[in-house]
């Protein structure tokens, strides 16, 4: 079996964020623009063909140059590429090859999911043993062989190798004393904003105010939600919609949702810990499956909701975490 590359998540987490990107970038700009075609006379050069394109460009960085930034471009071109292509699911699963097919939003949110639970997956399970940290060592020392390794990234080889074996340590301590030394780069003018808005959103999900509210809403959300697709059977509007599969998958995730929600909120007196684990097996019930058929009722206009489950399951996790370090 081929060693692991110790980045591994990192480039799948950067492939997803690319390829949902490059997906919401796509829609956005078709709407604006009116559906415009690329092409003539007959011709139609659909975008899943310059998805193709740049997901070759993707692969060719990572077959032909080594190191992890070559890894890492050939992550982002091909997540770009995979957006541009399952963008265009509908074409492929339909016989009138419609881009419009309602599913099809539910089909593109799934497919992230899915690699979503794959990126996380990885990251908890990516525990290398002695001889794949050394080949992680190595691989490192090759890539930095022309451009040089800064005094970070030699000290992350020296521990990628230590445990490995004397010989081996030293090894690579001599392969390491061969490559160039290099400055670290200067620091980017978008990197203060960036540590400023993550410890803005590390405070936010510690307020307790904002605990609170999210409790409320979580038991509240699901119930409401139920009690408007009863009240659209009752006044016939449930009659104009054509994708009543969905709307019942849509139900039966908000009906599981709200007993769990319920659930842990009766438990939050007995074991706040217990009651916040079930909390977040609400939000990813909602996340894993009920925003699948959300996005085929509502289509895109769903990423707003999205959106509201990414912040709630942040803040449900960052409390549970906190109760966890207090037991």
């Amino acid at each position: 079996m081929p060693p692991r590359a110790e980045a591994a998540a990192a480039y799948l987490q950067a492939f997803v964020l690319s390829g949902v990107a490059s997906v919401l970038l796509t829609r956005a700009y078709l709407q604006a623009t009116n559906y415009p075609q690329l092409g003539g006379g007959g011709l139609h050069i659909a975008h899943v063909l310059w998805g193709g394109l740049l997901m070759t460009a993707g692969l060719a960085a990572a077959l032909v140059f080594l190191g992890g930034a070559a890894r890492m471009t050939g992550a982002i071109l091909g997540g770009l590429g995979f957006g541009l292509f399952i963008d265009e699911v509908g074409k492929f699963v339909t016989v009138e090859t419609d881009y419009f097919y309602a599913p099809a939003a539910g089909i593109i949110y799934g497919i992230f999911a899915l690699l979503v639970v794959i990126t996380q997956a990885v990251r908890g399970r990516t525990r290398l043993i002695p001889a794949e940290r050394t080949a992680n060592a190595l691989d490192a020392v090759v890539g930095g062989s022309i451009g040089g390794l800064t005094e970070r990234r030699r000290s992350e080889v020296l521990r990628l190798a230590r445990g490995s074996g004397a010989q081996t340590e030293a090894g690579v301590a001599r392969l390491l004393d061969a490559v160039p030394r290099r400055e670290p780069p200067p620091r980017r003018f978008w990197q203060p904003w960036l540590d400023r808005a993550r410890r803005f959103v590390t405070g936010l999900t510690a307020q307790r105010w904002l605990v609170s509210l999210v409790v409320i809403y979580l038991v509240a959300e699901p119930a409401l939600t139920l009690i408007g697709v009863l009240l659209d059977g009752v006044t016939g509007e449930l009659d104009q919609e054509r994708e009543w599969g969905a709307v019942l998958a849509v139900s039966a995730s908000a009906l599981v949702t709200a007993v769990l929600s319920v659930t842990a909120a009766v438990w939050l007196r007995r074991d706040r810990a217990d009651a916040f684990r079930l909390f977040k097996l609400a939000i990813l019930v909602d996340l894993l499956f009920g925003q699948i058929f959300n996005f085929t009722v509502n289509q895109f206009g769903a990423v707003t909701a999205l959106g509201v489950d990414l912040l709630l399951l942040a803040v449900v996790t960052a409390e549970h975490r906190r109760l966890s370090r207090v037991a």
